[in-house]
């Protein structure tokens, strides 16, 4: 069985890793075994690619393979690739142009840029997968820290609702802790000081008044 057969039968093999280098040395060796082309004889990979979408033509893919990997390759490296990466990137491309063969059109590029599309393509891909993600930013890393004058001024404003709470009556500075500290709704706070529903709104309510006149000067 020459390359392209295997190519042929192992395109959609699971075990296709070491079936791709394997179809490299094949088509190195089928090469070796087939007549020479004369100069008189022109190569045409348009004409190929088509003979392999329309009839999927082992002998045109290994022409086409012996012709174009070396040269594939030698791009990739040029493109920054190691030696392994690019041929295996390599065979990669020239699978994909077994199985695409059926998009090729000659009216909108020539043979030798549809190729080497693919390969520059798959490289791309490539460097892609193997691109770390990119690290989570630390949120402490980027806030701000406040300036010392808005620190003393809270420090300070602080202190004063501390104070005015201690100036406000038992039952006001309960009602106030409850409701604003411990965000209690007004029904959970009277049942726990069992208090009327009204009488819990109006402590409230005279509270935040008294609150309003002791901290009249804090913004």
């Amino acid at each position: 069985m020459n390359a392209v057969a295997h190519v042929w039968t192992e395109a959609g093999s699971p075990r296709r890793e070491g079936a791709i280098s394997g179809w490299a040395r094949r088509a190195r060796e089928s090469a070796v075994s087939q007549p020479r082309m004369s100069p008189a004889d022109a190569f045409e990979p348009a004409r190929l690619i088509l003979a392999i979408a329309a009839e999927a033509d082992r002998e045109a893919f290994t022409g086409l393979f012996n012709h174009f990997a070396p040269r594939v390759k030698s791009y990739l490296t040029r493109l920054g690739a190691s030696a392994a990466a690019a041929e295996e990137l390599a065979q990669e491309t020239m699978l994909t142009v077994w199985r695409k063969a059926g998009q090729f059109d000659p009216a909108r590029a020539g043979a030798s840029t549809w190729i080497f599309t693919i390969a520059r393509n798959l490289r791309i891909d490539a460097l892609r997968r193997d691109r770390p993600p990119p690290a989570e930013e630390d949120p402490s890393d980027t806030e701000p820290e406040p300036a010392a004058d808005v620190l003393v001024f809270a420090a300070e404003r602080d202190h004063r609702v501390r104070g005015a709470l201690k100036a406000l009556s038992r039952e006001q500075a309960e009602v106030i802790e409850l409701s604003f500290f411990s965000e209690a709704p007004h029904s959970e706070i009277a049942d726990r000081l069992g208090l009327p529903l009204g009488t819990v709104k109006s402590r409230l309510r005279l509270a935040m008044g008294r609150l309003r006149t002791l901290l009249e000067d804090v913004r």
